[in-house]
């Protein structure tokens, strides 16, 4: 599993010009699945999302967690995380999981957050055309790939 966090100020994403999702200061998270995905991989994303210490203390440090600042969660599908451009100029998604793979495995990370965080946990429509928009604050972006653990 591959996922990309950012730190925003705000974050939304539309379907077919509707509002589907809205967050305010939080976490907007990318996610990536792939076959390979299990339960280990969920628990440690979770463990990572939640106690990630990127939101800026009383000093302006980044030492707090999303919990720490009562922030907000966007959990988004993004396939294209696992693109491979070894070989010419278009992008390769074999690795990325099929719906009935990935559709469950997204829907457990979904319901691991959400039981972990103190705010609120809202996700983006799968396998849909979103429109995600989004404020980035810093700007803060991580990326966590839960096979390399890093």
């Amino acid at each position: 599993m591959r996922v990309v966090i950012q730190r925003v100020v705000t974050a939304s994403v539309e379907v077919n010009g509707v509002a589907v999702a809205n967050i305010g200061n939080g976490l907007l998270i990318l996610v990536g699945i792939e076959d390979m995905d299990n339960d280990e991989d969920v628990e440690w994303i979770t463990k990572k999302i939640i106690g990630l210490r990127i939101f800026d203390d009383k000093e302006d440090v980044p030492n707090l967690s999303i919990n720490e600042i009562s922030g907000e969660v966007l959990l988004v599908s993004q396939f294209t995380l696992h693109a491979s451009t070894k070989k010419g100029n278009r992008p390769s998604y074999l690795k990325a999981s099929k719906k009935e793979i990935a559709l469950p495995i997204f829907n457990q990370l979904f319901e691991a957050v959400q039981n972990n965080c103190n705010n609120s946990v809202q996700k983006g429509i799968f396998g849909a055309d979103m429109k995600v928009q989004l404020i980035n604050d810093g700007p803060v972006t991580i990326i966590i790939d839960s096979k390399n653990k890093e």
